[in-house]
């Protein structure tokens, strides 16, 4: 394998989990990391901000954040009111979370999965008829902490659903951080994503990687500094840090074209930007080239 592809969805997914910061210090991360070398990056999403107060401010960080031509931009939208804010502030790629699981999808979006592909047929028209092109995000494809494992005959069946409707892109969601090696072969034998986004609540992160990397999936999310989870679900603490990724893969001859220095740098400012400490082991340590003084 001679490369793999890291979207960063630190700005979104990472703070939407957080106390809410500042526009300014959102536009401060977001730039930095459109410095990093990654190719893509989760900006923002337009949800409501009663459902999601940290992400009320979207439209101002987008208007304001610096756009390097070299990073593909997207933004995360519930419902067609959302996609028509993203398309009006210049988004060409847009996602929509559906959740496998009906318990969870009931808990993030008010409905039920079937309710929800029902709203992504009638989305996908719209995000085509603008030139944007639409992802699916199935989250909860490895596990719902309301209803515990879930049959990847199910994933596979929502997977047919919206690829039949027009879907662009499919990636499947460790929301709450289930997955484990076994079950990440097990799911990926039955059916395969464009991208796979998993957490690190119990320490599996990086062996789901190298297991999906086996199985040929070469596209990942990560989050850097670990920020994230899922306000909708007990203990979905911690998306896979960014920087972990990268530490690995690069030990590994595998190019991600991302400067480590300089997403280590970013992964700093997040930490100072959200007032805690990240769980980032690479961000605690380092590097494994970086020597100790004698």
């Amino acid at each position: 394998m001679t490369g793999v592809s890291i979207r960063e969805v630190g700005p979104r997914d990472g703070l939407q989990n957080e106390e809410p910061v500042p526009a300014e210090a959102k536009i401060q991360l977001l730039d930095a990391l459109s410095r990093t070398g990654v190719a893509r990056i989760e900006a923002v999403s337009f949800v409501h901000p009663k459902a999601i107060p940290q992400m009320a401010d979207a439209d101002e960080v987008w208007a304001k954040a610096w756009r390097n031509p070299d990073v593909r931009y997207s933004a995360l939208i519930p419902n067609s009111r959302g996609a028509q804010r993203a398309l009006a502030a210049g988004f060409r790629e847009i996602e929509v979370v559906v959740s496998a699981s009906d318990t969870h999808n009931r808990r993030n979006l008010n409905r039920s999965t079937e309710e929800s592909l029902d709203d992504i047929a009638q989305l996908i028209p719209l995000v085509h008829g603008a030139g944007a092109t639409l992802e699916v995000i199935v989250a909860t494809s490895f596990g719902c902490p309301f209803e515990g494992d879930i049959d990847p005959d199910r994933v596979a069946g929502i997977v047919a659903r919206v690829r039949a409707d027009g879907a662009d892109r499919i990636a499947f969601g460790d929301t709450t951080g289930m997955a484990t090696p076994r079950r990440v072969r097990d799911l990926l034998t039955a059916v395969r994503p464009d991208l796979l986004h998993f957490h690190n609540t119990r320490g599996t992160g990086l062996a789901n990687i190298l297991t999906a990397m086996d199985l040929g999936v070469t596209e990942f999310d990560a989050s850097v500094g670990g920020l994230g989870g899922c306000p909708y679900a007990p203990g979905a603490s911690g998306n896979v840090a960014t920087e972990e990724v990268v530490h690995m893969l690069h030990d590994m001859g595998i190019d991600t074209g991302i400067d480590l220095d300089a997403l280590l740098e970013a992964a700093v400012l997040a930490e100072r930007l959200v007032g805690r400490p990240l769980p980032s082991g690479v961000l605690r340590a380092g590097p494994r080239t970086r020597l100790s003084a004698l």
